[in-house]
C-alpha cells in the first residue's frame, strides 16, 4: 500500500506546489505586510479609526479575490458589539490605617459603582462551595485569584467571572481578587489592566454594575491581613464613563468543488488587530506596529484566499479576520456564540497567529499533534524546506492566549500557525508587543517559504478524504462529539 500511496501522493503534492508558487509571491507577501503594519494604521488598535481602515482593506482584498459574503452578514463584516470602559481616574482600598492605590496595589476589572463599605470576608477560591460556606451579603469578598491547581491566568480571568457572578447572587459588594501568578507578573498586568478595558457588551453587561478588582498579592502577605482583619473595609473609586462601539470580523467563504465535502468548512483565520499607540521606546517610537503579531498572520490568511478563491478546494473555506484578540479574544469569542455558518458544519480552524520568530528553518505549530492532520502540516514545510515542531514553549500557555481555543472549547479540532521558535526568549521578547516590531525588522524571503507553507497546508487539509479531528485522549475529544454527534 505505502509503495502505490508515495507516488501519488507526489503528484498531488506538487500540482499544489504549482498552485501556490503562482499565486503566493515575494511581492505579495512583502506589499501586504508593510500596509497591514504600517504607521499609517497606528497599531490597529481596538477600537480606532486605522483598524476600521484595515478592516475595510480585508474585506476589499476578499472581493477581489472572488470569495464571497456569507449571506446572513453585513457584506464581508460581521458587527461585534463591544464596550470601552475608560477606567477609574484614581480610587483607593481602605483597610483601618493603610490604603492600597489604584494602579499600584490594585486595578479594576469592572464595575460601576463608585463606592462600596462594609465587613470583609474571605472565600478561598471562590468556588461554589466557597461561597456556601461563607456569609458574604453586604460584605467586600477576598479570594485567591485563579482555580485550585489550575495555573494558567487566562483560565483564572475566566473563573473571575464566574466568581463574580456568585457573589453578586449571594449578596456582596464587591470581589477582590489576590494576584500572585509568576507566568504574567503583577507589573506587566498592572501596565495592562489600568488603561481602557474593552469588553464584549452582551457578555459583559450584567457584570458591569457589580465591583471587581485585582490586588498585588505577589509576596503572599495579603490574604493572611484580610483574614485577621475584623473591621469594616472601604473602596473609592473615580470613575470614568463607558462608551458602547461595534468593531468588526472580515469574513469571507468559498465554496467547496466536492459534492459531499463541500458541505464541511475548513475555517482559515488570523487576528488583524494589535495594541495601537503606546510608551515611546529608546528612539522616540511610539507605534505598536505589530508587524509579527499579527500582521504576518494576517497575511498568510490573505494568500491563502488569493489562492484558494482561484483554485477551490473540495471542502469549502470559511476566512476569518478576527478583531479584538488582544483585548482577551473577543471577536472569535463572538463569532463562536453567533456563527453565520453553524459551527457543527466546520471540520476544523487552522489559526495563523505569531509572536515572534528565533529559527527561520522552522515553522511552529501550536497544537502540532493534537489533531489528526499533522501529516500534512509536515507535507507543507518539507515542500519549502521548513522543519515543523510543537509548542517549545508549553509554560506560556500560547495555545490558550490565541483565537483558536475559542473554537477548541465548542469542540472544533483547531491548531496554531507560527514563525519558527525553539523558545520564547530573549529574541523573540525584544519585538513582542514592542515599538520595534517595525515591517523592515523582518526576513521576508524566510516569510515566503512562511506563507506558503501555511497555504500549502491549508489545501492539503482542505482536500484530505477523511476530515481532521482531535487525536484521541486531548482534552476536547469529547467536546468535539458532543458537537459532531460522533
Amino acid at each position: 500500500m505505502a509503495l502505490l500511496f508515495l507516488p501519488i501522493s507526489s503528484a498531488f503534492a506538487q500540482s499544489n506546489i504549482d498552485k501556490v508558487n503562482e499565486t503566493v509571491t515575494y511581492n505579495s507577501v512583502r506589499s501586504k505586510i508593510e500596509f497591514m503594519a504600517s504607521d499609517e494604521l497606528r497599531g490597529r488598535d481596538t477600537p480606532s479609526p486605522e483598524q476600521l481602515v484595515a478592516a475595510r482593506y480585508l474585506a476589499t482584498q476578499l472581493q477581489e479575490y472572488g470569495a464571497k459574503p456569507i449571506p446572513s452578514l453585513n457584506g464581508y463584516f460581521q458587527s461585534v458589539p463591544m464596550f470601552e470602559q475608560l477606567g477609574a481616574t484614581g480610587g483607593t482600598i481602605a483597610m483601618g490605617s493603610k490604603a492600597y492605590a489604584l494602579g499600584q496595589e490594585f486595578v479594576l476589572l469592572s464595575g460601576s459603582d463608585a463606592q462600596a463599605d462594609g465587613k470583609v470576608a474571605f472565600v478561598e477560591f471562590g468556588s461554589t462551595e466557597d461561597f456556601q460556606a461563607t456569609d458574604v451579603k453586604g460584605k467586600i469578598v477576598f479570594a485567591r485569584f485563579g482555580a485550585k491547581g489550575e495555573a494558567n491566568p487566562r483560565t483564572g480571568f475566566r473563573e473571575s467571572r464566574e466568581k463574580a457572578t456568585r457573589a453578586k447572587e449571594a449578596g456582596a459588594l464587591a470581589l477582590i481578587e489576590f494576584y500572585n501568578s509568576p507566568q504574567l507578573p503583577w507589573t506587566l498586568l498592572r501596565g495592562y489592566m489600568s488603561g481602557a478595558k474593552v469588553g464584549l457588551r452582551d457578555e459583559e453587561r450584567n457584570e458591569e454594575a457589580f465591583l471587581r478588582l485585582l490586588m498585588d498579592d505577589s509576596n503572599n502577605q495579603m490574604i493572611d491581613v484580610v483574614k485577621n482583619f475584623k473591621k469594616s473595609a472601604s473602596i473609592k473609586l473615580q470613575q470614568a464613563p463607558t462608551k458602547e462601539f461595534a468593531a468588526y470580523n472580515v469574513v469571507g467563504v468559498v465554496e467547496g468543488t466536492d459534492p459531499t465535502l463541500k458541505n464541511e468548512y475548513m475555517i482559515y483565520s488570523a487576528h488583524y488587530d494589535h495594541v495601537g499607540v503606546g510608551d515611546a521606546d529608546a528612539t522616540g517610537d511610539t507605534i505598536y506596529n505589530g508587524t509579527r503579531d499579527n500582521a504576518i498572520g494576517t497575511v498568510t490568511v490573505m494568500e491563502a484566499a488569493r489562492n484558494i478563491a482561484k483554485y477551490p478546494l473540495k471542502r469549502s473555506a470559511i476566512f476569518i479576520f478576527f478583531t479584538g484578540e488582544e483585548k482577551g479574544l473577543l471577536g472569535s469569542e463572538y463569532y463562536v456564540s453567533n456563527p453565520p455558518i453553524p459551527l457543527d458544519k466546520v471540520v476544523m480552524c487552522f489559526n495563523s497567529d505569531n509572536g515572534g520568530y528565533n529559527d527561520t528553518s522552522k515553522a511552529t505549530i501550536i497544537g502540532l499533534n493534537r489533531t489528526t492532520a499533522t501529516p500534512e502540516l509536515e507535507t507543507a514545510g518539507k515542500n519549502y524546506g521548513l522543519d515543523i515542531n510543537d509548542d517549545p514553549a508549553p509554560e506560556q500557555n500560547l495555545f490558550d492566549r490565541s483565537d483558536q481555543v475559542s473554537f477548541a472549547r465548542k469542540g472544533v479540532p483547531a491548531i496554531m500557525f507560527s514563525m519558527g521558535i525553539t523558545a520564547f526568549d530573549d529574541e523573540v521578547l525584544k519585538y513582542y508587543h514592542q515599538a520595534s516590531d517595525n515591517p523592515d525588522s523582518v526576513d521576508y524571503d524566510y516569510l515566503l517559504k512562511f506563507a506558503r507553507t501555511y497555504v500549502t497546508a491549508c489545501r492539503l487539509i482542505g482536500n484530505r478524504d477523511q476530515r481532521p479531528y482531535w487525536t484521541a485522549g486531548d482534552k476536547y475529544f469529547e467536546d468535539g462529539q458532543a458537537l459532531y454527534g460522533f
